[in-house]
């Protein structure tokens, strides 16, 4: 019987190919997910009878008392998850000191041990072993990133406490009364502190020459001063973010108006005598580093950059054991391939002149942008949602199991619009009270031109992200551990394969939708030739740049914003490409092992109803499907 192997980490990319013919940023090695600092809980088992719980049972009690362990420790993991009945809890940040740190590693070491000494993974039902060998891997990978920690930026545009905790209080923080807003007030008193140690962190590890290149700076002073302008901290006429959305929280509670105005001048005082300080402090550290720096971008600058860029490639592919010249070759085998399909669409479309050149048509002719005006925007984002619209009619065909949280769009809000990518998605609350996000970038109009609407809205809403990560929350038998992680590789290579799955649900019916479409499979290819160049090969930002403006149709503002991600943040570009490649390959085989017997829905829940998970565990789970489903055809 064909099965594909269980243990990826010992294919070849190339191998890959043939077959196929691929927050914080790197996986949290502890239930509590997303990488959160909530990383620690007892290591002693539930103290029942192990004769009144099977073995299943006693390994899903164990991972329970850690994930509310790690919770207890994470008050803002507990805001995101909507607990916010204790109010010490929701006033205060996390634990971000190295001691932290320090002792969730240890934790991490013990918890492996325990689990290896006290459970025995041959009595545990398949789930259970699911389980199992997702918290080994997560505990593995976290032992091992965890001795990287010290080449890590503290402060990138893409990423970091001076746009996250106003995200934070802004997205997430709810003020249902009087006591809510106290806790709102605590947090902004919080904000100094958490940015006096890690200023002292960032600047400790420039000294050591671990500080991001130059350009980065621009963005990280031009998005901190966004935050501290407008009243209180200046006299324009404008109203600073935290103010306006801590002012309208407090003006929607059923208090009185002397309570209201209290509130209010308590929030005012803290962001005046704490939050600006802060922020001032911060900006100046970014100024000093900005001197210091230099215009090298790839991790191979860093003290130990070729190991720190292997690790964050095996954390963020899930694949120990490649190489970035296999990631490289990869990537250019890819593009090769999508440039031949991107020719049979200009043939479809009848336009005559080289590939580049239609590229530079579908970047300049003004038939696909809409203004950068309230009206195109307007328009864009109605669109968006006739395009979920119609995606919606078709998804019960092709998948058994739907997400009960809601979806719904927005635009991208202007003070993180400037260092936000074009399109994201942002989970809802678990209990259903927020719903999920999908963000729409129309700070630019240029960069959304409307031929990649609708693979935009497959990888980022439906049936992307908002599937894969809504309907791991919503698996109430799975422990949450693995509901709320998420893992690159899997996450982002399930998007990708949404794009090219609405091709199979007969969606890109307009020939320049379906050039979009392989024109974002073509970025994704071009990831694994640039993120691999910048951090392994040498290659400078302009190389980068150069690559992408000669092999992609995107337009020169979104490549040099894209390229700058990746130089920041190494790894994490080539997960996409890989991840995709793996699920279609299974796809792939399911289909040609089961024929007729091959069942969308049914796939498509072995996939997405184990939540995140590392490749070799989704192949095995592949290969027990294809298994079992011939042995019913077989009777």
């Amino acid at each position: 019987m064909t099965k594909l192997s269980t243990w990826l980490a010992t294919v070849s990319m190339a191998a890959l190919i043939a077959a196929c013919s691929p927050p914080q940023a790197t996986p949290d090695a502890t239930p509590g997910g997303n990488g959160s600092s909530a990383t620690a809980a007892t290591t002693t088992a539930p103290e029942t009878a192990a004769t009144e719980q099977t073995e299943s049972e006693r390994l899903y009690a164990w991972f329970s008392e850690l994930f509310e362990a790690d919770l207890a420790r994470s008050p803002q993991q507990q805001t995101g998850l909507g607990r916010i009945d204790d109010l010490g809890a929701y006033g205060r940040w996390d634990d971000i000191s190295d001691a932290a740190a320090e002792a969730a590693q240890q934790r991490r070491i013990d918890r492996l041990a325990h689990m290896r000494a006290n459970f025995d993974f041959n009595a545990l039902d398949r789930d259970a072993q699911v389980s199992w060998r997702v918290f080994e891997y997560l505990q593995e990978t976290g032992i091992r990133q965890y001795g990287f920690r010290d080449q890590n930026y503290v402060f990138t545009q893409m990423f970091g406490p001076h746009t996250g905790m106003p995200s934070t209080l802004i997205g997430q923080h709810r003020v249902d009364n009087a006591a809510h807003a106290e806790a709102y007030i605590s947090r902004l008193g919080g904000i100094g502190p958490i940015f006096d140690i890690l200023i002292a962190r960032a600047d400790a590890r420039a000294e050591a020459g671990v500080i991001p290149p130059r350009f980065a700076f621009q963005y990280l002073i031009g998005n901190t001063s966004a935050v501290i302008t407008g009243a209180p901290f200046d006299d324009s006429d404008a109203v600073s973010p935290l103010l306006a959305d801590f002012t309208a929280k407090v003006n929607a509670l059923e208090i009185d108006d002397a309570a209201k105005a209290d509130l209010i001048a308590r929030g005012t005082a803290a962001l005046t005598d704490v939050v600006g300080p802060a922020y001032e402090r911060l900006i100046a550290m970014f100024e000093r580093h900005e001197q210091m720096t230099d215009d090298r971008d790839g991790a191979w600058k860093l003290p130990r950059g070729e190991a720190y860029y292997e690790s964050q490639l095996a954390a963020f592919t899930t694949l120990p054991d490649l190489s970035p010249q296999e990631v490289h070759d990869t990537g250019l085998a890819e593009i090769e391939r999508i440039h031949g399909e991107m020719r049979g669409i200009m043939d479809e479309v009848g336009f005559e002149g080289s590939l580049q050149d239609f590229f530079e048509f579908m970047r300049s002719d003004e038939q696909f942008y809409y203004p950068s005006t309230d009206e195109g925007r307007a328009r864009y984002m109605a669109e968006v949602n006739d395009v979920f619209d119609r995606v919606r009619a078709v998804i019960p065909d092709y998948f058994d199991t739907l997400p009960r949280g809601e979806m719904v769009v927005r635009e991208v809000e202007p003070y993180r619009a400037a260092g936000s990518p074009t399109a994201f998605y942002n989970t809802g609350s678990l209990d259903g009270s927020r719903p999920g996000v999908y963000y729409a970038n129309t700070l630019n109009m240029r960069n959304l031109p409307t031929y990649q609407m609708e693979t935009l809205a497959y990888h980022e809403g439906i049936p992307g992200h908002h599937f894969q990560l809504t309907l791991a929350q919503e698996q109430e038998g799975t422990p949450m551990f693995q509901r709320f992680l998420y893992l690159s590789a899997f996450g982002e290579g399930w998007a990708l394969y949404a794009e090219s799955l609405g091709k199979d649900m007969g969606m890109f019916t307009d020939p320049y939708q379906d050039f979009g479409r392989l024109a974002y499979e073509l970025w994704r290819a071009g990831r694994l030739v640039v993120d691999t160049g910048i951090h392994s090969l040498q290659w400078s930002r302009e190389d980068a740049i150069d690559y992408l403006r000669a092999n992609t149709s995107f337009t020169e503002e979104e490549i040099t914003r894209e390229v700058e991600r990746y130089i920041v943040w190494p790894g994490q570009a080539t997960s996409y490409k890989t991840g995709q490649m793996r699920i279609r390959q299974l796809r792939d085989f399911a289909q040609a092992e089961l024929g007729e017997a091959f069942d969308y829905g049914e796939f498509h829940d072995v996939v997405l109803t184990n939540g995140s998970l590392p490749l070799a565990v989704l192949t095995a789970l592949v290969n027990d499907y294809v298994e079992q489903k011939r042995a019913e055809t077989a009777e």
